[in-house]
């Protein structure tokens, strides 16, 4: 791994623990050994930091939303969709509380508005070509239903239950979406 790639990965994990406001360029510099003037080399700022991580984590999302559809029909493609979102979910905690730090604070949320508003754009596109298979007359909102379903999972698993049953809700979901 590359020192940009070390940087990333290190502010990454302390922006998810710490939140982003709470965690200062030095602590990062500390953690990963090196000096500020590495750090604004390769992004300029803490926001071009922050930027760069969330843009990779977009990428995430983007492939984990891009599936080989073609042979699968709409409710096989929403089960592929969870199936890979609840993967990811237990797989990265980081990556899911470091995407919900950032988006609910206003200080980040005002640095990240555009990269938001795009991965928000796709998120809900991608959704919407499957709904339109399934209801096209209320495709739209079934697709803001279905990622609010998964958005508020997430946040009862990252930040709300200790004890959330993550594989039962997966479970009933799927059941639910396969039957649309």
């Amino acid at each position: 791994m590359d020192k940009r790639e070390h940087l990333i990965e290190i502010a990454t994990n302390l922006f998810s623990e710490r939140g982003f406001e709470n965690t200062p360029l030095s602590a990062i510099c500390e953690t990963a050994n090196v000096s500020k003037g590495l750090i604004f080399h390769h992004f300029k700022s803490k926001n071009g930091l922050l930027r760069e991580i969330f843009m990779k984590t977009t990428k995430l999302i983007v492939e984990i939303n891009t599936t080989k559809s073609e042979n699968l029909s709409p409710n096989e493609h929403l089960t592929e969709l969870l199936e890979s979102f609840f993967v990811q979910l237990k797989a990265d905690k980081l990556f899911f509380q470091f995407n919900l730090n950032v988006i609910v604070q206003p200080s980040t949320r005002e640095v990240l508005n555009d990269l938001i508003k795009e991965r928000s754009s796709f998120i809900l596109r991608e959704t919407k070509t499957i709904f339109d298979k399934i209801d096209a007359p209320n495709s739209l909102v079934k697709s803001h239903m279905f990622i609010a379903e998964l958005d508020g999972i997430a946040l009862s698993y990252l930040s709300i239950y200790e004890d959330f049953p993550l594989k039962q809700i997966k479970e009933h979901i799927i059941k639910k979406y396969s039957k649309q």
